[in-house]
Formats: structure tokens, sequence, C-alpha cells
């Protein structure tokens, strides 16, 4: 599209990277289910292989469908480029892994997903990487925390399970006195409802397979570029500063610009990691893009309506979400996330741990998945699921306490969800 940023969001998350097929004229972003693509020549051939020149080589580096998404997500993130994955966990390995070496650490956040706590707490040691868990609302923590081998801070927006909302201009205002790149996961606001990058922000990760999709198909990550981080600034980033010998000493940041990142995330990344997106998950996913701002439109609108009904009901101890004017965040929620605050967040019930399975049995609209950001209604106890692997004080900190559950609001009628919400509760506390 020419001069894209003078178009508003609605028109870009149809319009952004796609054009009409040359070979066919179709309108639709075909599939491209092909693993490889035939070479003018044997120079072309190696102008590619040398970074020379854009283009398909294979896909497990790229492809056209993929290619569409990418730009149209970094277009919506106001990135310069964005690399696709295969699943959100994907993306956060492949966000890291330009940054990291054996002995340096991220600092994250103590309020994320249960599998990224545990990804972050367990299996990123066995790259000789590791994390520190710490309050992001606690300033003075993370400065403490950062130290000369803390390579990135990472944190979500909104963050799952609780729906809390990231004061991301204050991390990013720590971040670059430090050095060092901020990471947000945009999953549970999208770009809709937050511009991570906006704020300050350097990286931005997704698993599409939630709201970007938004209709439970397929899997899939991202990992979007701000572009304005200066790698070579300082030795901390070897990968995108140094000389790359598997490319005959070439320089990610020196010859890439803004770039390089993007470069380096297809070129290294997706090359040895092989952690590919497959066309036709990018063709789903590019089809629940067009309607992104339609959907997270209801479902804050629903999910508005379902928490204030849940917090006047003395069958429930509290709930978390952020656009209640009850909420801790409701003042920063206001401020940084003005379209809404999603469709993500926890209730505690009384009767605890008990009494959460027996109210996840009990529903009739909702289903009971791990999964979030579908247009049906969701629910899950995390404690015994998403989070069951981590100690009750990581669970805690997490806020998916055992008497908590999580629900992901849908489009649905709203009414419905509370009928469906009200007899599940009058068979769970009895």
């Amino acid at each position: 599209m020419t001069d894209a940023p003078s178009y508003g969001f609605d028109t870009l998350q149809i319009h952004a990277g796609a054009k009409p097929d040359p070979a066919t004229g179709a309108r639709q972003t075909p599939i491209y289910q092909t693993t490889a693509y035939v070479f003018r020549d044997a120079e072309h051939a190696a102008a590619l292989f040398n970074l020379q020149e854009v283009g398909f080589i294979y896909s497990r580096l790229t492809n056209p469908t993929v290619a569409v998404l990418q730009e149209r997500l970094a277009t919506l993130e106001g990135g310069v480029g964005a690399v696709c994955c295969s699943s959100g966990h994907a993306a956060q390995i492949m966000a890291l892994f330009p940054l990291m070496g054996p002995g340096c650490n991220v600092v994250a956040s103590t309020r994320l997903y249960g599998g990224t706590v545990t990804q972050f707490s367990q299996t990123i040691k066995r790259f000789g990487w590791s994390a520190k868990f710490v309050d992001t609302d606690d300033l003075d923590a993370v400065k403490a925390a950062i130290d000369e081998n803390t390579r990135a801070v990472f944190c979500e927006s909104i963050a799952n399970p609780g729906g809390y909302v990231t004061d991301i201009r204050a991390l990013a205002d720590i971040t670059d006195g430090a050095g060092i790149p901020l990471i947000v996961d945009n999953t549970s606001a999208t770009p809709y409802l937050c511009n991570p990058i906006a704020q300050g922000a350097t990286l931005v990760v997704h698993s599409t397979t939630k709201y970007l999709t938004g209709n439970g198909t397929v899997t899939g990550g991202c990992v979007i570029d701000s572009g304005k981080f200066d790698w070579s600034a300082n030795d901390k980033f070897p990968s995108l500063s140094a000389q790359e010998p598997a490319y005959h000493g070439l320089k990610f940041h020196e010859t890439f610009g803004p770039l390089a990142y993007t470069f380096h995330g297809i070129a290294i990344g997706l090359r040895d990691l092989g952690m590919t997106m497959n066309p036709q998950a990018a063709h789903y996913t590019l089809m629940g893009v067009e309607t992104l701002s339609l959907r997270m439109q209801r479902h804050c609108e629903n999910a508005r309506k379902v928490a204030d009904w849940l917090e006047k009901d003395d069958r429930i101890d509290y709930v978390t979400y952020a656009g209640l004017p009850s909420s801790p965040y409701y003042e920063r929620a206001q401020a940084c996330y003005p379209k809404g605050t999603g469709g993500l967040f926890t209730f505690a019930v009384k009767g605890g741990y008990e009494a959460c399975v027996k109210l996840v049995d009990s529903l009739e609209i909702f289903s009971h998945v791990a999964n979030l950001g579908d247009t049906r209604s969701l629910i899950i106890h995390s404690a015994s699921t998403t989070h069951r692997q981590l100690t009750p004080e990581q669970q805690e900190a997490a806020g998916a306490g055992p008497n908590v559950v999580r629900v992901s609001i849908g489009i649905e009628d709203a009414d419905d969800l509370i009928r469906d919400l009200d007899q599940a509760l009058a068979k769970a506390c009895g």
C-alpha cells in the first residue's frame, strides 16, 4: 500500500502487506503451499544465499503467504519488520536468541503466562541463559535486578491470566537507561488496544494463535522489531553487531541498519532453529486479522459487562478485570489502553479449589480449554492446568491461586454468558 501510515487501523488490518496475486489476480492472499522456489539462474541463487538480494529460497526461511502476514503485523504494531514462527513459545525463544549467550539473563515479570514462567525458569537454562523474576510494578526492583549480564526485560502488556496492565513507558525508561531492549508480549491486548512500540518497547511478541487469529484453528507466533534500537552502541549484542562467521564476516547491524534484527531472525533464527510458520496457518491468521478491531470491541464490551456482574455476586471474592473502577489498574488502563482492556481476566470463587473445579465442569456455553482469544468464551482453572508446574508462591504471584479461574470472554451475547455463569455458580457454591 502506498503511504500506509496515513491509513487507519481498520483499513490496514485488511490491506497491509497484501495486493492481488500477480499470476491470477486472486484478491485474497493465496496459500503458497510450496517447499522451495526456482532461482532465475546460479547468480541469483548465490545472491540470495549471501543475503545480497531479498527473495524466496526455502519455506523454512521465507514464504509468500507468511511474508504478507509479517508485513501486516509489523504495520499494525508500528515496527519495521517481523518474523513469524510456529507458536507463541517459539516467538519467545526467537526474540531472545539474537540477544542472549551463555551466562546472560533476562529480567522477567512475575505476572506471566505459566508456560512462559516454566520456559524462562527451566528450559532456557539448557542454553546457559537464566531469568530473574520481579514484580514489574516495582520499578526499583526492576532496576536492581538489571546487571552487566542482563540482555533484556520481558513483560506482557495485559498479563495472562490476571488481566493486569503494565506501565510499558516506565519500563522502557529503565531499559533505555540500561542500554538493553524491552520485549513486550502483546498477545492479550493486540495492536488494536495497545501499541507497545509507541510506548517505548524495542520488540513485540505475539502468540498469533490467540486474538490475532481469533478462531481457535491454528498455532503461530510473531516477533516484531521497532527498528529503533542501536545494536552497536555497546558490545552486549555481538550476534547483531559483530562479524557473523556463517556469512563471511557480515555484520547484521552495519549491513541492514534498522532491519538488522529482522534479517537475523530469518537468516539465523529460522535457518537454525527451524520454528517455521506454515503457509496455511498464516492464511487463517490473515483472515482473522481482517476482523480484529471488530472482535476486540465486542470482547471488551462483553468482558466489562460480565466482570461487573461477577463483582457484585456474593459467591465471588474478587474480580481482576482492569476495566472495573475498583481495579488498582483502572487509572493506568484508562490512560494507556483507552480502547479497552481486552477480554481476559480472573475471578476468585468462594469455596476454593473444589468450587472452581465444579464451576468449570458445570458450564454449558463456556468451553473448558487451554487457550484464550477465541470468538467463543473459554474458562480454565489455571492452578490445576496451565500453572500446575509452578510452586504455590509462583502461582499466587502470577494471579493463578487455587481459588481462581481464568476466563476469556468471547463475542457471544453477554446476557447468555452471565446466565451460564449464574447456573454453574449455583452448582459450585451449592
